[in-house]
């Protein structure tokens, strides 16, 4: 029997936090790639710290001059994402940090096993195990608190580049708890919020002036009640922050990137992976699938499937 009354906790991060700069960059290396060639081959992991960032991975083009080509196009290309994020601060900046491009072409071992021949179909460029399913919780099919903790952190971030909010810097992070009666979210009774802000003497309290208004705005009427806790930079002062508070890296918030923990995971990042990797294959796949499983009181309308080699479904475990 599925449990119906429960409280339920996601975290999100902003498209400042470090690990998600990293994803953000690992991405426009892929999508520049793809842009080149759809069968372009792309697994591009991106480390940040303090005025540095470094790019490492295998990639492939049939043309070996474009190749050469797009691989002097890396540099830019993390230096744009950096900008167009917001970063411009003395020990993050994206004009004079230093970017490292240690991409090289594909391993002949893994092509071997993802290129197309006349005795074989196309392979895919790993092994996993995917999950996936949708709710009718939300619009998006998305459980409720990972959607709601994302919607938060996507409205400061067009306030903070809109110039509505200027004192709030890139880097934030967020976290809902839900309350669900039978197996529906009711209640939150927990909303942490902590983010960036540019003056060393504005207050937690000047921070949830700032941030509560667009956080009411985002969670549906009634979500929040007189007894929810707020927890607003509940650490005081958040000056210091982006990759040269904490070092970055892809495929570090893989549950952000997914269910916010409502489902299982097999363990793989997105981000900068080329479309035969099992991963992102299956996740467009299982997009077509029904199944009628429950799971914590939701209907889970997407099977969970494990993948092989290949990229086809080995088992169903619905």
């Amino acid at each position: 029997m599925a449990r119906q009354n429960y409280i339920f906790t996601s975290e999100s991060v902003s498209e400042g936090h470090p690990d998600k700069v990293c994803d953000r960059i690992s991405d426009a290396i892929l999508d520049a790639f793809l842009s080149e060639e759809p069968e372009a081959r792309v697994a591009c992991e991106t480390f940040a710290t303090t005025n540095r960032v470094v790019i490492g991975g295998e990639v492939g083009l049939s043309d070996q001059s474009k190749l050469k080509d797009y691989m002097g196009r890396v540099e830019d290309i993390a230096r744009a994402c950096i900008k167009d994020i917001g970063y411009e601060q003395d020990k993050f900046h994206h004009a004079t940090c230093k970017v490292t491009n240690l991409l090289h072409e594909q391993s002949a071992h893994i092509a071997q096993g993802v290129d197309a021949a006349k005795d074989k179909d196309e392979g895919a460029g790993d092994q996993g195990i995917m999950f996936g399913y949708a709710t009718t919780e939300t619009e998006a099919l998305m459980p409720a608190p990972i959607q709601y903790a994302h919607a938060i952190l996507r409205r400061l971030a067009e306030v903070r580049k809109s110039g509505a909010e200027p004192t709030l810097r890139p880097d934030a992070k967020s976290q809902i708890s839900l309350r669900y009666e039978g197996g529906k979210p009711v209640e939150a009774t927990q909303i942490v919020l902590s983010t960036q802000h540019s003056d060393e003497s504005q207050t937690s309290a000047d921070i949830r002036a700032i941030v509560e208004p667009y956080i009411r705005e985002v969670l549906p009427e009634g979500l929040i009640t007189p007894k929810t806790e707020w927890w607003v930079n509940p650490t005081g002062t958040f000056v210091i922050g982006g990759p040269d508070g904490d070092a970055g890296l892809t495929g570090r918030k893989i549950i952000g990137d997914t269910y916010g923990g409502a489902a299982p995971h097999g363990g793989g990042a997105f981000s900068g992976k080329y479309p035969t990797k099992v991963l992102c294959r299956l996740c467009r796949a299982l997009s077509g699938q029904e199944c009628g499983c429950r799971r914590h009181g939701r209907t889970l309308h997407h099977p969970v499937v494990l993948c092989d080699w290949r990229g086809q479904a080995a088992v169903d475990l619905c």
